[in-house]
């Protein structure tokens, strides 16, 4: 059995209203083929079909206010109620009271221990591990995770040698964001190929889609309409290229934010759950899941570690 989860933060399940809500404005035909006509909304949850299965999550986790990265990103990682024990949600990043949650309870570092092969599939320029040397940048709660498991980040040489991939899927963003102008460069559907195949090397594989959180704070109905289009053509690429007796792919996020562009603030709203792979196995992972701190849980029985 592999696991390959594909994390997209700050998507929440919104209405199906194209004059805020991307999802029910951007052409997304792999991933309606898949729910069987339904756009990613709120409505079309739960849905179990031939090939996927969709149910909707609480992010809040019975604490008062929205929704946060940190504490939320902490509770997928570990299965712990991470804003009910500290009594409040927070981020973007880690305080100290939430990274002592990340170091030795979560997926990383149990499937770690466990034998088992684990990776995060982004790759890192360099300017980011010399904010995190200096001082001036700290960790996010999945690298600070897979970090404190013993594990190590993903570099420019690993995007080179074709060993991880770009956060924004493609490439693009290290040519014209980072200054670049030899990063690969991949096609949408190609990466998602791309994605799959180094996903099949380990055991469990995470990937952190960060653009979705940003697409939603920035407020710009038609940068975000074409993440989505580019997710469509990834997740297709991901999912044909994938054999589903290898397991199951798993997307979900940490808070609502991008279904709603009428505010630049996260949202209350639950949060997708989307599996693909075997009917058995999709069941089985999702049984009994209600809120963020079922995943984990589900990750490692299903691993066969618990």
């Amino acid at each position: 059995m592999r696991i390959l989860f594909l994390f997209l933060d700050g998507v929440g399940l919104g209405e199906q209203d194209p004059a805020v809500n991307p999802f029910a404005r951007a052409q997304m035909p792999y991933l309606q083929s898949i729910l069987d006509g339904n756009m990613l909304t709120r409505h079309a949850a739960p849905f179990e079909g031939d090939y996927a299965s969709l149910l909707a999550i609480d992010a809040g986790l019975g604490v008062d206010g929205l929704p946060q990265s940190a504490s939320g990103q902490a509770a997928l990682l570990t299965g712990i109620n991470i804003p009910m024990a500290l009594g409040y949600h927070y981020g973007p990043k880690p305080n100290p009271a939430i990274a002592k949650y990340l170091d030795g309870n979560t997926l990383f570092s149990q499937i770690h221990r466990g034998g088992r092969k684990t990776a995060l599939l982004n790759a890192y320029p360099p300017r980011y591990f010399d904010g995190i040397d200096s001082g001036r940048r700290i960790y996010s709660a999945i690298p600070l995770a897979l970090t404190n498991s013993g594990l190590s980040l993903f570099t420019k040489q690993n995007l080179y040698e074709g060993d991880a991939l770009s956060a924004d899927f493609t490439g693009s963003g290290w040519r014209e964001l980072l200054g670049f102008p030899d990063a690969p460069i991949l096609e949408p559907v190609q990466a998602g190929k791309k994605l799959s195949d180094l996903a099949r090397m380990y055991d469990f594989a995470m990937f952190e889609y960060w653009a979705s959180d940003y697409a939603g704070h920035k407020q710009d109905m038609d940068w975000a309409v074409r993440q989505l289009e580019v997710f469509d053509e990834v997740l297709q690429g991901m999912s044909h290229d994938w054999l589903f007796s290898d397991g199951l792919i798993l997307v979900t996020s940490d808070h609502g934010n991008m279904e709603d562009l009428s505010t630049r603030r996260h949202t209350n709203a639950d949060v997708p759950l989307l599996l693909m792979g075997k009917l058995e196995d999709r069941q089985r992972f999702l049984a009994g899941i209600q809120d963020l701190t079922g995943i984990a849980p589900a990750i490692i029985k299903l691993l066969g570690l618990n």
